[in-house]
């Protein structure tokens, strides 16, 4: 497979349920391909992360045993009609194997949803409104790292590196102890995101304490530290699991962490809020600050004497500030109208959050396929991740209006309009996810840990600008019953 110019033309490995397309007729493949063929395999090997450089494994070994390879010859005659058929199985394989994880997530986004409507009817939420923008820049970063673990260890699973025994237990300790370091530091960076933006937002109103400050911080801190302890061993165990089933984690493991990892941090947070309320003017908030804080020199240890993860330790942290002040915008615009239009906190978290779930899908197969040197057969699974989206969305404004969740004045127009925005985000989100894993390789960066917060972080904004624009369309046109206080003239 490390041939020192390595023809994609010729013949290649091709993996059952990650065939790549045998049409060189198609556009976007032959642009995918010249991205991925511009660099010889010597450099491809160059960029490939160093955590698995010092894996003694074989070749062989390091193609998934999920997978069943194929030599193929392009220029055979029956490659058009096989190329079809394995179209047909490439997608439904995809669906097979990824609907469930979605559902569950649409689930979990939902329930994410239901708590975000509750919460804003919460004193402690009223009072200090800062928790509000809290709340999408921390499930941003959370999610951004749970996810990047996913995107990792679904890596590792499909290059065969977590068949060893020893290199599996490795490597299970050492993103624990790493998603422990991120958890703590994002945590810190969300509640200080989060109490500046709410100062900048409340400008000339009543002026902020210290003590609040500190409880923002910590209350942030606590929620990121332990669902990252939490959902870091449920993912580890998930991709085990789909190693053992002989299914693709490329396609279960992104929706379930995002899922999980939003209910679950959700959960956390208004816990923790509510309990420390009640000492808000107290220095317990601060104690519990520092008691954190120095919790994260152990963990960083952990990661710096283990040789696969070592250099992560102080890889990948722009992009996941970047996401955070991206997330923070979403997050001021999430604050301004939340109290303006019914349903927006219910619908928020579902919107963003399922084409965030379908563009990470696409970002990590790619990404895996890359590693491996494989072809990803880029048309036809964007076209069934975005056909993915239909049935979903649909299940999903069923459920919301046979529960009549939201408040909302379910018509013809709100279905439609709500409809095409999930479609416009979902094709914007698959977009963003392809060309900037490919650009991201190209460049000589990992996309496991690059692709993902950029991703999520954009369609945040994106889809809550959207949703916002939509319910203000639908209200200058006369539903006025999508408002939660209609003025009064």
């Amino acid at each position: 497979m490390h041939g020192s110019d390595k023809q994609y033309d010729a013949d290649y490995i091709e993996l059952i349920g990650r065939q790549p397309s045998l049409d060189y007729n198609d556009k976007d493949d032959r642009d995918d391909q010249s991205i991925v063929s511009s660099n010889s395999s010597n450099e491809h090997q160059a960029m490939l992360p160093h955590r698995y450089s010092n894996l003694e494994m074989s070749n062989e070994s390091r193609i998934s045993l999920s997978s069943t390879a194929l030599l193929v010859d392009p220029n055979n005659t029956d490659n058009n009609s096989q190329s079809m058929t394995k179209d047909t199985s490439v997608a439904k394989i995809l669906a097979w194997q990824a609907l469930p994880s979605l559902v569950i997530s649409v689930i979990g986004l939902i329930m994410a949803g239901a708590l975000m409507d509750k919460y804003k009817t919460w004193d402690m939420f009223i009072k200090t409104s800062e928790l509000f923008i809290l709340i999408p820049i921390l499930l941003n970063l959370k999610g951004n790292l749970e996810m990047n673990l996913a995107a990792r260890f679904s890596t590792s699973a499909n290059l065969g590196d977590l068949d060893h025994g020893p290199t599996r237990r490795s490597l299970v300790v050492g993103n624990l102890a790493l998603l422990q370091v991120q958890a703590l530091i994002s945590g810190a960076i969300a509640g200080v995101g989060a109490f500046a933006l709410g100062l900048i937002n409340n400008l000339g109103g009543d002026s902020a304490t210290y003590f609040e400050s500190m409880y923002i911080i910590s209350s942030s801190m606590i929620s990121a530290t332990t669902s990252g302890a939490i959902l870091g061993i449920f993912m580890c165990g998930l991709i085990l699991l789909c190693r053992k089933l002989k299914v693709d984690p490329d396609n279960v493991a992104c929706p379930m962490a995002s899922a999980s990892g939003d209910i679950v941090t959700l959960l956390l947070l208004g816990g923790c809020a509510l309990v420390l309320s009640n000492r808000i003017n107290t220095m317990f908030s601060t104690i519990i600050f520092i008691v954190l804080t120095l919790s994260l020199p152990l963990f960083s240890y952990m990661v710096w004497k283990n040789k696969h993860m070592k250099e992560l330790l102080f890889a990948g942290w722009v992009p996941i500030i970047i996401a955070m002040v991206i997330s923070g915008l979403a997050g001021v615009v999430l604050e301004r109208y939340v109290g303006e239009y019914k349903g927006v906190a219910l619908l928020t978290p579902v919107l963003i959050g399922l084409s965030g779930n379908l563009g990470s899908i696409y970002a990590s197969r790619i990404s895996t396929s890359l590693h491996g040197e494989t072809k990803e057969n880029c048309n036809v699974v964007e076209w069934t991740l975005l056909a993915m989206n239909i049935p979903i969305q649909i299940i999903f404004l069923i459920i919301i209006w046979a529960f009549q969740m939201g408040e909302l004045h379910y018509t013809g127009w709100f279905f439609f309009a709500y409809f095409l925005v999930s479609m416009i985000c979902t094709w914007i989100c698959l977009k963003i996810g392809k060309y900037m894993t490919f650009g991201f390789w190209k460049m000589g960066y990992d996309p496991d840990n690059y692709v993902i917060p950029y991703l999520t972080a954009s369609i945040d904004l994106i889809g809550t600008i959207l949703l916002v624009l939509t319910f203000s369309l639908l209200t200058s046109f006369g539903a006025d019953d999508m408002k939660l206080h209609v003025s009064q003239h």
